[in-house]
This record gives structure tokens, C-alpha cells and sequence, in this order.
């Protein structure tokens, strides 16, 4: 399969930019609310995990499937780090006064970029394996 001409890529890597960001508020960027075990009296949170596999795994149905429609998958990759990473922040700086959203913006963004681009590799091997 061939890659789609530029004016796809450009429409289908903003689409992936949207839902990237989309799937942060859908999945977690509403959820504020701490848990504490009774138990234990540990408090976690705000996000459960089914929150977070959730959002996970609609990451990488997004990913897939934009690769799958022709889209580059260094487009998808750097589309989906950028636009989910400043959903976090925006989020994130909202709420937080001390400025250590920062800081997790940073640990996102590394550790997103990292994901995507071993999905990508994976995704270029395979693409070239069908050749």
C-alpha cells in the first residue's frame, strides 16, 4: 500500500491531532477526584485503571488505524505525542499551582514519544515486510 498523497496526510494528521486530544478528555481530563483506601488510608488517583486502559488502548486504535488509512506513521507519531500531551497540560496547569504539571509534561511528552516512535518502527517494519 502507498502512502496517501499530501493533502490526506495533512487532513488525516490533524484528525489524529483532535481525537489524540479528544481521548485525554474523554477518558481522563474530567476525573479530579482522589481516592482513599478505608483499609490502608492511602489515597491514589485522580484516574482509575480502567481509565487509563481505556484511554491506552484508544491511543493505539488511533494510531493503528491512521497508519492503516496511509498515513505516515512519523505524522501519526508526532501528532498524537504533541496534541494528547497538551491536552494534559492545559488540564494540568489549570489545577495546579506549584507549577509541577511541568514536570509531567515532560515525563508525558518523553514517554509518549518514546511509545509512538517504537510503534512506528514497528509499523514501518511491517509495511516494508509487505513489499
Amino acid at each position: 500500500m502507498r502512502y496517501a498523497r499530501a493533502s490526506v496526510q495533512a487532513g488525516g494528521t490533524i484528525a489524529v491531532a483532535v481525537l489524540a486530544a479528544l481521548s485525554w478528555f474523554g477518558w481522563m481530563g474530567w476525573d479530579r477526584q482522589y481516592q482513599t483506601d478505608p483499609a490502608t488510608a492511602t489515597t491514589s488517583g485522580p484516574y482509575e485503571a480502567w481509565q487509563v486502559i481505556g484511554c491506552a488502548l484508544t491511543l493505539v486504535a488511533l494510531f493503528a488505524g491512521a497508519v492503516a488509512a496511509g498515513i505516515r506513521p512519523v505524522l501519526v507519531s508526532v501528532a498524537l505525542t504533541v496534541a494528547f500531551t497538551a491536552a494534559w497540560t492545559v488540564t494540568a496547569a489549570a489545577h495546579d499551582d506549584s507549577g509541577l504539571f511541568a514536570v509531567g509534561t515532560v515525563l508525558l511528552f518523553v514517554g509518549l514519544a518514546i511509545a509512538t516512535s517504537v510503534a512506528s518502527t514497528i509499523a514501518v517494519a511491517l509495511r516494508s515486510r509487505r513489499r
